[in-house]
């Protein structure tokens, strides 16, 4: 299954938001799983990957997935690495064509980025840790680097955990507000008095701040959606267990 977003159909873009469907994995992994770290089988996991590419038109070569930390580090990609080595970072920028950036997720925020003008591309992998540091105002930093422009830029948030499904403490609450006050708009009571968290509109928020005026939320629950994501709350509330991790995708047509 792939999702597009018409805020990034444009000419020279090609991206996808990719679910959980379409692949050959099985059991928890079942079926488009693409976490080298899952502890699926490395072949079938790579085998998804080269199916998501190929939905893209771009060979498993040229895709670039870094791993994923949880931080604000932003890496300018030049040309694929060893899928076994991959950088350390929650941020992707490139301007060559013919490449596939990349971000895996399950409930955190792909967000991809595209500045069709100045030909430059970036993705984020944003969890409320990576978007509480600074990773969204670290892609649109590094895609300008490469000589994008904020206004320019259009950015979308795919697939993520939703504020119905994000119930969180009074200390995450107060993270949140200690590093801005306003951040307590994201956050609302439920019947039983917890608390439950806007990550997507969080993000939305973040984007704006560095710039970015063309923003847009796809506002699919990866909890709720169970036959279409893989989400790690859905996991960890069912008893835990191994889970799968699902990818969104962007480049420059070559």
């Amino acid at each position: 299954m792939k999702l597009e977003a018409p805020a990034l159909t444009l000419a020279g873009i090609r991206h996808g938001f990719f679910g959980r469907q379409g692949g050959v994995s099985e059991g928890a992994f079942a079926s488009l799983n693409v976490g080298l770290r899952s502890g699926d089988e490395p072949a079938r996991v790579l085998e998804n990957r080269r199916r998501a590419a190929a939905a893209l038109d771009a060979p498993l070569a040229n895709l670039c997935v870094a791993r994923q930390v949880h931080g604000a580090r932003c890496v300018r990609v030049e040309a694929p690495w060893p899928v076994e080595q991959p950088p350390e970072a929650d941020a992707l920028v490139t301007r060559r064509p013919g490449l596939l950036l990349g971000v895996t997720t399950a409930d955190c925020a792909p967000v991809l980025l595209a500045d069709p003008q100045a030909g430059v591309v970036g993705a984020a992998h944003a969890g409320w840790r990576g978007a509480l540091a600074g990773v969204l105002e670290a892609v649109v930093a590094g895609m300008v680097e490469a000589g994008a422009e904020p206004r320019r830029i259009v950015a979308v948030v795919g697939p993520c955990i939703a504020q119905e499904s994000y119930e969180v403490g009074d200390e995450f609450y107060s993270r949140f507000l200690a590093e801005d006050p306003s951040s307590a708009r994201f956050f609302a009571r439920s019947r039983d008095g917890g608390l439950r968290f806007d990550l997507a509109g969080y993000c939305l928020a973040r984007l704006a701040r560095a710039g970015v005026e063309q923003r847009a939320a796809l506002k699919r629950d990866t909890v709720r959606e169970a036959a279409l994501f893989f989400s790690y709350r859905r996991t960890t509330r069912a008893g835990g267990g191994p889970f799968g991790v699902q990818l969104s995708a962007i480049g420059l047509v070559p």
